[in-house]
């Protein structure tokens, strides 16, 4: 191994290069998924991060629950019958469901991938 060393007062310090990460920036569920991970799956959160593969891991699991979310949320507005005519009619009730609905499928996909 061929390491170097920076003289840093007394101190020699190595010169460490990281692997580049991800592009990409961590939303609502990858930022879930870490603090999730941080917290209750610590060993795999480690090894995650010290193989420099976290940030990547963390954008495969948003992408999915974004999907997730959107083909959810659209099958759910369709059964109930949460369209355009109902915004038009009483805003209120369209919103009060909306936000009903998008609550719900933002569990089922926390339970299913984020949470898993």
């Amino acid at each position: 191994m061929n390491i170097t060393y920076e003289k840093c007062g007394d101190y020699l310090i190595p010169n460490l290069i990281t692997n580049s990460e991800s592009e990409g920036e961590l939303r609502k569920f990858g930022l879930m998924r870490k603090s999730y991970s941080e917290n209750y799956r610590r060993g795999i959160y480690s090894g995650l991060l010290l193989s420099g593969e976290l940030k990547k891991h963390l954008l495969m699991v948003q992408e999915q629950a974004e999907e997730r979310f959107d083909l959810l949320a659209q099958q759910m507005v369709e059964k109930e019958g949460v369209m355009e005519q109902l915004k038009a009619q009483d805003q209120m009730l369209w919103v009060k469901r909306m936000n009903n609905i998008r609550a719900r499928v933002e569990e089922m996909v926390l339970k299913e991938i984020v949470c898993c």
